[in-house]
């Protein structure tokens, strides 16, 4: 049983603070990935236990990612049914990987997500050297059967802590299936939302969910989520890759001279 700061709490500067940590969330992983690096440690921080905070924080992925593909789709950008397809694949392996997560000890949780975290900033920083910009797409035939098979291994990793999950999609999706980094992100939103949804109904099941917590910062995540979208179509490749160096920057630090 744990006791959240929230539980007894009116005082709305804390739900303010939720609010924009929600929109800072919304915004970057929108665009790029790595959000989850911001949103679990606040979580922690906040008195959430390790699970509890995973999966609190399946509510503000949702809520971007919903909120992401509408953005995208009201600007004419979308990659379905390829998206569906992969999101499917994705789905299964998610409700594997939250499976574990729910089971998992908190001390173990933090020594796996620690790893996680760095290698996943390692692998961002070498692709961004080669990011695929003018292409031809390949998302059919035997591209799309490796691919689904791809997103269902991502899906475990996503549905156990889903931490830099983005910058993992944007380098298979660009790099793989040669697929544009707007597009990629309009596909990246749209299947996670798909996956998502169902990592977020196990762990609420067993509950392991904060509703209050979570759908305070959902609503900042929602405004992020729509603004970044939107302005990413208008502004083009470029801002992508530049928020994406920003990001892995951001994380670097954090992992080096932070806890």
């Amino acid at each position: 049983m744990y006791i959240c700061i929230f539980s007894h709490m009116e005082d709305f500067f804390y739900y303010f603070t939720l609010i924009g940590v929600g929109f800072v969330v919304g915004f970057i992983n929108t665009l790029a990935g790595g959000g989850s690096l911001l949103t679990l440690p606040v979580l922690i921080f906040l008195g959430l236990p390790p699970v509890i905070a995973n999966g609190t924080n399946r509510i503000v992925i949702l809520t971007q990612a919903l909120v992401g593909t509408a953005g995208y789709k009201s600007k004419g950008i979308s990659s379905y049914p390829f998206s569906l397809y992969l999101g499917i694949s994705a789905s299964v392996g998610a409700l594997i990987g939250a499976k574990i997560a729910v089971d998992i000890k908190g001390e173990t949780f933090n020594r796996i997500l620690a790893i996680i975290l760095v290698v996943v900033g390692l692998l961002t920083i070498v692709k961004n050297k080669n990011t695929v910009q003018v292409i031809e797409e390949r998302v059919t035939g035997k591209y799309l059967y490796l691919s689904i098979i791809a997103f269902f291994f991502i899906g475990i990793y996503g549905g156990f802590i889903n931490a830099g999950i983005g910058f993992v999609i944007i380098i298979f999706l660009n790099g793989f299936n040669r697929i544009s980094l707007i597009k990629t992100n309009a596909t990246k939103v749209a299947l996670i939302a798909v996956y998502t949804s169902l990592a977020l109904a196990l762990f609420a099941y067993n509950g392991k969910v904060d509703w209050i917590v979570g759908l305070w910062m959902s609503l900042g995540t929602a405004i992020g989520a729509w603004w970044s979208s939107r302005w990413s179509v208008k502004k083009g490749d470029r801002v992508i890759r530049i928020m994406m160096l920003i990001m892995v920057i951001a994380i670097s630090i954090k992992l080096w001279f932070f806890d």
